[in-house]
């Protein structure tokens, strides 16, 4: 029960420092101007493993330096010491040109999107100004073509109120001649047949 209990304990213990560990490991990149040698101690009495290249990204495993030199990773699975200067935390040119290169490619397809857009945008304005003007140009024509229309209207009317006026003087001037052949026949009457009246009066009177 007690060895269980230790046992516990440890996976416990385990299960808490793992993490720890994992997340003080940090990136480093050996510097751009040199290659680096590794050592197996922090010394220059310690052996040398290997070297790395300039811009090579290793795993910082403690970040606490001794004698100058820090205790790294590399892509390799060796861990080895190397000097804590010719560590950055910068990635290195090398990384970040092609990142550098495909943000530059992104913002390029983005500006040619753009440009595309505006292209289109530009196109669709052109053709609805394009239209809107041959409406504008079919309404002045239609105006043109109702303004000829009202002023032949205009001047017809102005003939038919001068034929009309016409037509009025024709009838006045027929009823002042009726009327006054109306007036002389009456006067005609009027001279004349008192005249015959009274002799036809006398006629009589002297048959009787």
């Amino acid at each position: 029960m007690q060895k269980l209990h230790q046992l516990l304990s440890f996976t416990l213990l385990l299960g808490f420092t793992l993490p720890l560990s994992v997340h003080a490991e940090e990136k480093r990149y050996v510097s751009d101007e040199l290659s680096a040698y590794i050592r197996s101690g922090p010394s220059v009495q310690n052996r040398i493993m290997g070297s790395l290249n300039a811009g090579s990204e290793v795993v910082l495993v403690n970040a606490k330096s001794e004698n100058g030199y820090l205790q790294i990773r590399d892509n390799k699975g060796r861990t080895s010491w190397i000097l804590s200067s010719e560590l950055s935390s910068i990635p290195s040119l090398r990384e970040r040109i092609p990142a550098m290169e495909q943000k530059i490619k992104t913002l390029t397809d983005q500006l040619t999107n753009i440009d595309n857009s505006w292209n289109q945008r530009t196109k669709e304005m052109q053709s609805k100004v394009a239209a809107s003007d041959n409406i504008i140009n079919e309404l002045k024509a239609e105006n043109v073509k109702l303004q000829n229309k009202l002023t032949v209207a205009e001047k017809k009317v102005e003939i038919a109120n001068l034929q009309i006026d016409d037509k009025q003087r024709a009838i006045i001037l027929q009823w002042f001649m009726y009327g006054g052949a109306v007036a002389g026949i009456g006067l005609v009457l009027g001279l004349v047949l008192p005249h015959i009246v009274p002799r036809r009066k006398r006629k009589d009177r002297w048959m009787s």
